[in-house]
């Protein structure tokens, strides 16, 4: 397999995975190309190769040993190497533990809205001597074209997927307190995760089209599902209904 250093290359498409797909086995891989952005090293070297007949670029988060905590992921190195890349579209898979009571293990969910309780993270292009401040507008944090899309997609491709809730981004690594969960959802969040931001924000900064599918896990903590229960094979058999999904967005 050929492995590039800094090799600029056409790319429209590109799919972050999470910490349930840090490998993608539907994509027919071309090469892995190593990125150097100004904000230091991206979590791995980018996976590019074909979802059908189209050129997609994969990005494993968490790193492809899955090593990379939450809080530890260089962000703003992921999104600019993409966009250093030529991608102008960004889907981002993501676990999240379901608040909402029919997000239960294994279903797939497209949210429309977040709010961001992380702190510390290098969230921003726009910071330091010499860097014009700008205030991006991110009162649509998911763009609607590419969400509805996917819509689209996950009807062709006959995938059930939950369109529309508030995505709730916690610290980590740590799981949330029931007390926590029921915080969240009084403020309005159908599901909580740990690394829709700052991805979703930078992405946006960069004038990349950005959405976020959501993989639910587990139940959030809460006084109703005091234990955490984690249905392997629904989630399977979700990463399997999301691999379709993508074939039939990039159809």
């Amino acid at each position: 397999m050929e492995v590039s250093h800094n090799k600029k290359e056409h790319v429209m498409l590109a799919i972050i995975g999470g910490s349930r797909l840090s490998q993608l086995p539907v994509l027919q891989i071309t090469h892995r190309q190593i990125v150097r952005t100004p904000y230091g090293d991206p979590s791995c070297a980018l996976t590019f190769g074909l979802i059908g007949a189209r050129t997609v670029v994969f990005l494993a988060r968490h790193g492809y040993g899955n090593s990379i905590a939450p809080h530890e992921i260089n962000y703003r190195a992921n999104i600019w190497a993409l966009h250093s890349l030529g991608v102008r579209q960004i889907v981002a898979i993501a676990s999240v533990g379901g608040i909402r009571p029919d997000l239960t293990p294994g279903q797939l969910v497209l949210p429309d809205d977040l709010i961001d309780h992380t702190w510390g993270r290098k969230h921003t292009y726009h910071e330091g001597a010499g860097v014009q401040l700008k205030h991006a507008d991110f009162s649509q944090p998911y763009d609607p074209v590419l969400r509805e899309k996917l819509i689209q997609a996950s009807g062709r491709a006959q995938v059930k997927l939950s369109a529309g809730g508030v995505y709730a981004c916690t610290q980590g690594p740590r799981l949330e307190t029931a007390a926590e969960v029921r915080a969240l959802a009084i403020m309005g969040a159908d599901m909580v995760g740990m690394t829709g931001m700052p991805e979703a924000a930078l992405s946006r900064e960069l004038d990349v089209p950005y959405a976020a599918i959501g993989l639910v896990t587990n139940r959030a903590a809460s006084a109703q599902s005091a234990l955490i229960d984690f249905d392997m094979t629904a989630i399977d058999e979700s990463v399997e209904r999301l691999q379709c999904l993508l074939q039939a967005f990039c159809e």
